[in-house]
């Protein structure tokens, strides 16, 4: 297990002599799986990124992936959307389900205990 610390909204790219010296994060892959806990809301939310395009540069990154959706009725996600206009219409269970079944096969759906979050295993259908 190699864990990468990134600013997905903003990740490194290729560096070095004509870009051959450190190769940016999604030419590294694809990863056997992704782990992504608490996660999306800071994506979407705090990152503006829809989440159509979070599950395509996901499904290129790793063939697996296990998520969890952190939903708007969440302590979190209230935080984050205290001080701003929501204008994000689709940021609900549905939504986040509609576009990931655009990239991956979804293989299994756990609602988290004592919480709103639901956790999904998917496999990526570019892999």
């Amino acid at each position: 297990m190699l864990p990468l610390v990134q600013d997905l909204t903003n990740p490194s790219p290729a560096q070095g002599w004509a870009h051959s010296e450190r190769e940016s994060l999604q030419q590294r892959g694809p990863a056997d799986a992704i782990l992504a806990l608490a996660l999306i809301h800071h994506i979407v939310v705090g990152g503006n990124v829809p989440l159509s395009s979070v599950a395509d540069y996901f499904s290129q990154l790793g063939k697996w992936l296990i998520i969890e959706f952190v939903p708007k009725e969440d302590s979190q996600v209230k935080k984050m959307l205290a001080n701003r206009e929501d204008v994000f219409y689709d940021y609900d269970i549905d939504g986040f389900v509609s576009a990931f079944e655009e990239c991956f096969e979804i293989v299994e759906k756990l609602p988290i205990s004592s919480t709103e979050r639901t956790l999904f295993l998917m496999k990526s259908r570019r892999h």
